[in-house]
């Protein structure tokens, strides 16, 4: 809910440095977390166990394409 008003604000040009930073660091905790999601769904496929899967470095999943 908070991505999706902060989204509406910079849409609406009302975004300040503190939203924009917010915003992009929610951004890169929802990246982490799908990662996360992809991470377990193919450790499971291969057989392994989906608990093996790890949440990677900020620095990482912020540059991934969607």
């Amino acid at each position: 809910d908070e991505e999706h008003s902060l989204l509406q604000k910079t849409e609406r040009g009302e975004v300040d440095d503190h939203s924009e930073k917010r915003l992009h660091a929610i951004e890169v905790a929802l990246a982490q977390q799908w990662d996360l999601l992809r991470q377990r769904r193919a450790l499971r496929r291969i057989g392994k166990d989906a608990n093996e899967a790890t949440l990677r470095d900020a620095g990482i999943v912020e540059h991934f394409r969607q």
